[in-house]
This record gives structure tokens, C-alpha cells and sequence, in this order.
């Protein structure tokens, strides 16, 4: 990374005095596993399980950094229920997370995030260019540069390596 191959000199967030953002999601279905006990041969048992709706769980959250200032964690939830139809959040909540980070930290923002779907749609990049006090840059999908073991081992080395 010191050779200058990954974005070497920018200094995007310094220079504008904006907080350096990454953002990221997650989602979690809320209905239980199926339990499994044991019972006399014969006699199936049966187990109750609690909670048995089928309510979803989203999360988005941002790390905000600038120099001089707490690291900040901003994040929002999102429930979904089978029927909508998506199952996390939409450009909207994404719009309003990143309104709602603007408004509490104070200062343009400098976002970081990953090649989701909804990140890259027309619309997202509507409601970025309309914010003059945001920046965002994507993460290349994958970049084995920035993995130390896959610089120094050849695949094979590194796949005998995790056998043994």
C-alpha cells in the first residue's frame, strides 16, 4: 500500500475538513430455528418455540472519523415483514440516515461504502448529487492487494498452508 497503488495521496476528507464515513448493513430474520430434543423411541417430541413471526431486522450504521473529534457511530433500524418488498433499507432510508448523520455531526461528510445494489442504483446517485455537502466513494469489490497472505503466498502455498 506505501507504493502509492491504492489511492495514494488523496486526501479528500482532510482537505474539505469532512468526516471520513464508512458505512455498512446488515440484516437478521427474526423467527426461530427449529428446536430438536431427545424423546422414548417411537414418541416424536414436540418443542414450542417462541416468537414464531416472521419479522426481519436491518441495520445500517456509519463510523465517523475526523482528526481532533470522537469517532462517532450513527445507525438506524430497519423491520420488514414478509410481504414488502424489499427486505432492507430503500435509497430513502439511505437518504435519511445520511441527512441525519449531516445534521448531528455538523460538517459535510466524506462516505465510504461497499458495491451494494442499492447504493449503485439511479436513484442513490439523484439524492448524492443533490447533497452538495456529500462525497461518496465505493469499495472495489474485492482487492487481494489489500490481504498481506495472498501478496506472499502463491494460492497453492496458501491453500496447503490451511489443510494442515
Amino acid at each position: 500500500m506505501a507504493g502509492g497503488d491504492l489511492a495514494g495521496g488523496k486526501r479528500t476528507a482532510a482537505d474539505l475538513g469532512a468526516w471520513l464515513v464508512f458505512e455498512d448493513e446488515s440484516g437478521q430474520g427474526l423467527r426461530p430455528p427449529k428446536g430438536r430434543t431427545w424423546g422414548r423411541r417411537g414418541h416424536t417430541p414436540v418443542v414450542r418455540v417462541t416468537g414464531g413471526h416472521d419479522t426481519r431486522v436491518s441495520l445500517a450504521a456509519l463510523i465517523a472519523t475526523r482528526p481532533g473529534c470522537r469517532p462517532r457511530l450513527i445507525y438506524r433500524t430497519h423491520r420488514g415483514r414478509r410481504g414488502d418488498r424489499r427486505k432492507g433499507f430503500t435509497e430513502t432510508g439511505y437518504a435519511r440516515l445520511l441527512d441525519a448523520a449531516h445534521q448531528q455531526l455538523g460538517g459535510p461528510l466524506v462516505v465510504v461504502w461497499d458495491g451494494l445494489n442499492t447504493h449503485d442504483s439511479r436513484a442513490m446517485r439523484d439524492l448524492v448529487a443533490a447533497r452538495s455537502w456529500l462525497r461518496v466513494y465505493r469499495l472495489p469489490p474485492y482487492a487481494s492487494e489489500l490481504n498481506p497472505v495472498e501478496i506472499s503466498l502463491p494460492y497453492c502455498e496458501l491453500r496447503r498452508s490451511s489443510l494442515s
